[in-house]
């Protein structure tokens, strides 16, 4: 009797080991994705500033260079040509202007950043965006959806090896009184999935932490979200309540 007693406890003691010991791997599994993560973010973030940092640089440049011919233009009277060359600064600024305006100032500083760096690595980007005013999603919940959605079709995008390949395209914008927004980006190969869940292309894990920020600020909403692909585009489209 007391023998059962003895191997019955000591049975719980080990289970009880066994199982703060796989809490205590879980933990450790978590906290090394986590950071992960962190330093996958702050390396995106990165780029971006100093992808923004190289193009201020480039139009302060380019407006002195503008200053100096207008001047010459004036001290020589030719107003003329200086009119003409006003025209023509004109159209060159427009054609070098913001890539989208929503009418989100915080969603045109992330999708302009996202668009501008996408570019600079040689991505061929087709934008049109448009936000409504007074939305259900907070701005915070927003900018993680379509940060994570850029970030993953620009990483798509960065895995082919010739930059004529390599295209984004981004539209949002109100369809049936919910906000639609849809990514479309070149891949190379086929993605992995695990039944209906695509893999990352980070090692095979199952869920960037990424992945899963992104799905459950969706179902916070109520929202829609599907994931598909055809022999070389990867496709994310996100319906939210308005």
């Amino acid at each position: 009797m007391y023998i059962w007693i003895l191997l019955a406890l000591a049975t719980a003691a080990v289970l009880g080991l066994s199982a703060i010991f796989a809490s205590r791997l879980f933990q450790a599994k978590v906290e090394k994705e986590i950071a992960r993560y962190q330093t996958d973010y702050v390396q995106k973030h990165s780029e971006e500033v100093e992808n923004m940092y190289r193009e201020t640089r480039g139009w302060r440049h380019d407006l002195k260079t503008h200053i100096q011919t207008m001047k010459a233009h004036l001290a020589l009277g030719e107003y003329q040509r200086l009119e003409e060359y006003l025209n023509e600064l004109d159209c060159d600024l427009e054609s070098v202007d913001n890539i989208v305006k929503t009418g989100n100032l915080a969603i045109d500083a992330l999708l302009n950043s996202k668009l501008s760096l996408a570019r600079a690595k040689g991505i061929q980007v087709e934008a049109k965006a448009t936000v409504p005013g007074g939305l259900a999603v907070s701005e915070v919940d927003l900018g993680i959806i379509i940060g994570n959605m850029m970030d993953n079709a620009m990483e798509a995008c960065l895995r082919i090896g010739e930059e004529k390949n390599r295209f984004l395209r981004v539209y949002v914008d109100v369809l049936k009184d919910q906000l639609y927004i849809y990514v479309m980006n070149s891949m190379d190969g086929k993605p992995k999935r695990a039944g209906r869940v695509y893999l990352t292309g980070k090692g095979g894990r199952e869920h960037g932490f990424g992945l899963v920020r992104m799905d459950r600020v969706v179902e916070k909403y109520h929202g829609f979200l599907d994931r598909q692909n055809e022999e070389g585009v990867f496709v994310t489209e996100v319906l939210l309540p308005l």
